[in-house]
């Protein structure tokens, strides 16, 4: 932290940036006593925020900065500094629940609501990897380890209630981005919203039979209220193949902003929802029939394996004597007692599986026919061939969302994607 005043706050350019960097010593160390030797390029190319790359004769750094509006709206969409504060919380938070599998802070400053984080090489955003149809084998490892422990061991599985409110206050304040998730994902796509776009005039058809789907909305208002009500751990809030940095043998989970206490499914649900859209997408990315149908295959494995995994971890770590109030183990006394208590635990993640699938689905939807869409579907250049990508994963999600109690294991839901990977659906115009 340094000691920059409230009020400071401005925005930093290059120019500006430099100077401020030069005035802290370790990081003027880090990157080489010359200032003007730096090269800073500004690399952000998400929906919110200033990012920068800062290069060096010793090493390099990465510079995040909030803009006091949404960078993808502009000015007339003003939204909180306060975001780079939960942020850089949970950050901290994470890099002592699930080491090396976030970046390293090294400097942060709440009046100019920046953060300076160790420069992640030779990695790469992971759903730029997926588009180009690379396979990632530590994936699921790091992933579901991340997701393990961080989900569980803020929950109140892990902690004493007290700790749990402490918790769930420290991030209370970050209402603003759980403002933009409850209607950019649970609202806008299913209403006429000023800023919902959609590959037109494909999925005009569809978008309107989204807005007068009144089993859909039922469904996905159910998930809002979940969402809304529910703080069942601190979650990352946006934990998407945009928000995961990537090697063959590393994975780094990067931009937590939007973290709060949440249901533990949207963080799972917003993960597999990101590989099934890239799942759907691929046909829209072959040079030639059937180029990517092993990447397809390994696409849906991972699918499976993440859930596989994830609740593997989970049980383990229940079972390895969680320290919760809940589930006091006083009350699961001798054998008939543990028996029982697994059979919860057991239903405990089957419940957890359901907001997955609900989650999952709302997140497909809400990339398709609402603000921010993936480059999953925006790279595929006909727009026709989108659409029809786009149409299969809305289906599914339909399908997930209405009729969740229809997929009770990871395995029918990869079953369904699987039989609509080549069903034409009606577009129009």
């Amino acid at each position: 932290m340094t000691g920059d005043r409230a009020g400071d706050y401005r925005i930093l350019h290059e120019g500006a940036l430099r100077d401020y960097l030069a005035g802290l010593p370790d990081l003027k160390a880090l990157l080489g006593s010359d200032p003007a030797a730096w090269m800073i390029t500004e690399v952000g190319d998400g929906n919110l925020n200033l990012v920068f790359i800062v290069k060096g004769t010793r090493g390099g750094i990465a510079v995040k900065q909030a803009l006091p509006y949404v960078r993808l709206v502009g000015e007339s969409w003003p939204l909180p500094l306060s975001r780079a504060h939960y942020e850089y919380l949970a950050l901290c938070r994470y890099a002592q629940l699930a080491p090396g599998l976030v970046p390293a802070v090294l400097h942060h400053s709440e009046a100019l609501a920046l953060t300076v984080m160790e420069l992640l090489e030779p990695h790469i955003i992971m759903r730029k990897g997926l588009v180009a149809g690379t396979r990632y084998p530590r994936f699921v490892d790091d992933i579901t380890t991340f997701m393990a422990r961080t989900l569980f061991f803020t929950s109140d599985l892990a902690l004493a209630a007290a700790e749990k409110k402490e918790g769930i206050a420290a991030f209370a304040g970050n209402h603003a981005l759980c403002k933009i998730t409850e209607d950019l994902i649970f609202t806008d796509p299913y209403r006429v919203a000023e800023q919902n776009r959609w590959t037109a005039p494909y999925l005009d058809g569809l978008a309107a039979s989204l807005r007068d789907d009144m089993e859909l909305h039922v469904a996905v208002s159910r998930l809002k209220l979940k969402f809304m009500a529910s703080p069942e751990a601190l979650i990352h809030g946006d934990l998407h193949t945009g928000s995961i940095m990537v090697t063959e043998s590393q994975t780094r989970v990067i931009d937590p902003e939007f973290a709060f206490y949440g249901p533990m499914g949207f963080d799972v649900g917003a993960v597999l929802a990101n590989l099934l859209m890239a799942y759907f997408a691929s046909a829209g990315h072959e040079r030639a029939p059937g180029g990517r149908r092993a990447f397809e295959v390994w696409v849906l494995e991972t699918v499976e394996q993440v859930w596989t995994e994830f609740a593997r971890k989970v049980l383990d770590l229940w079972r390895a004597g969680a320290t919760g109030d809940v589930y006091p183990l006083s009350l699961f006394a001798g054998e008939q007692g543990a028996a029982r208590l697994e059979a919860e635990r057991q239903a405990y993640m089957q419940r957890l599986f359901a907001d997955t699938v609900g989650f999952a689905a709302a997140k497909i939807i809400r990339r398709i026919l609402g603000l921010a869409h993936n480059i999953d579907f925006e790279l595929i250049e006909n727009p026709r061939t989108r659409a029809i990508s786009e149409a299969r994963a809305v289906r599914l999600a339909r399908m997930m969302m209405v009729e969740t109690a229809a997929f009770p294991a990871i395995v029918d839901v990869t079953g369904a994607a699987r039989k609509l990977r080549d069903w034409q659906p009606e577009l129009s115009g």
